[in-house]
């Protein structure tokens, strides 16, 4: 596998004026690069909901992977962004099961839901990066952090019913 960098999940917010999810997430170290990824309505949501520690009254279908994965014994190790493709992202999700790892291939989204219930790291292979991500070269430092401020602002004032149809 190509290297990898580990990202820091930034949260979900509504694209305007078109009202389109896009999770956001940023390098550790290096550059500090934003990725941005458009997700769906309902993925949106269900990130949200998990990064709010919200507990529906019904396992949604992260909850169930989750679920499934624990009463298989297998682990999620961690979840990685590994191609970006006619802009179209890829994912892996990594798994530890009687001391092997399996890779499994995934929407990002999906992957990023289920990492936030078990709180798995998110790494981005540097192609993606590169490809995808907003360079630290594309403005000032002041510049970037004052994006992801207003960024944090707009998490604390969201709810998850903002992404309903």
């Amino acid at each position: 596998m190509p290297a990898v960098v580990q990202m820091e999940l930034l949260g979900v917010r509504l694209e305007l004026p078109a009202n389109t999810p896009v999770v956001l997430l940023r390098e550790h170290g290096g550059n500090r690069r934003v990725l941005p990824i458009y997700i769906g309505q309902e993925e949106a949501k269900a990130i949200a909901l998990a990064l709010d520690g919200v507990t529906t009254p019904r396992p949604m279908t992260h909850d169930l992977m989750r679920d499934l994965l624990g009463a298989t014994g297998a682990s999620v190790q961690r979840i990685v962004l590994t191609e970006l493709r006619e802009s179209t992202f890829f994912a892996e999700v990594e798994l530890a099961l009687a001391g092997r790892v399996h890779r499994v291939s995934s929407r990002p989204s999906d992957a990023i839901a289920l990492a936030v219930r078990v709180e798995a790291a998110i790494f981005a292979t540097d192609e993606v990066l590169d490809d995808g991500a907003t360079s630290g070269e594309g403005g000032p430092p002041e510049e970037q952090d004052q994006i992801v401020d207003e960024f944090r602002q707009f998490i604390e004032h969201v709810n998850p019913e903002d992404f309903s149809g």
